[in-house]
């Protein structure tokens, strides 16, 4: 999937050959805000128009923008993941939960840092 991001928020982009336009949403929010533009300079200018269009809005409803999670994420591993990432607890003395926490929190410090 492509992205585009403004203000911290993170736009899909899709193509549509039948129309003729590229398109896409803001994610991670509060609500379904959609954006099109015939070109990539089209396209942008909507999405940093959409995005701001909705921080006003939630600015002015007293709504809070970003789209709230849990913590709570089920993964799905093969039982030969599942049973490596058990031992590799073990040896390091977590459990599985912390685990997998402290290797994602890595994962995505690192990407962040990119």
């Amino acid at each position: 999937m492509n992205t585009m991001t403004y203000k911290g928020y993170l736009g899909s982009v899709s193509y549509s050959d039948k129309d003729k336009v590229f398109y896409g949403k803001i994610e991670g929010i509060n609500g379904l805000v959609n954006f099109e533009g015939e070109s990539v300079k089209e396209l942008t200018a909507a999405f940093h128009e959409a995005v701001d269009d909705y921080l006003a809005y939630c600015e002015d409803e007293g709504i809070a923008p970003d789209k709230s999670y849990t913590g709570v994420l089920n993964v799905r591993l093969t039982p030969s993941i599942h049973r490596q990432i058990a031992m590799l607890a073990l040896q390091a003395g977590l459990s599985i939960n912390a685990y997998i926490k402290d290797a994602l929190e890595e994962k995505v410090e690192a990407s962040v840092a990119v």
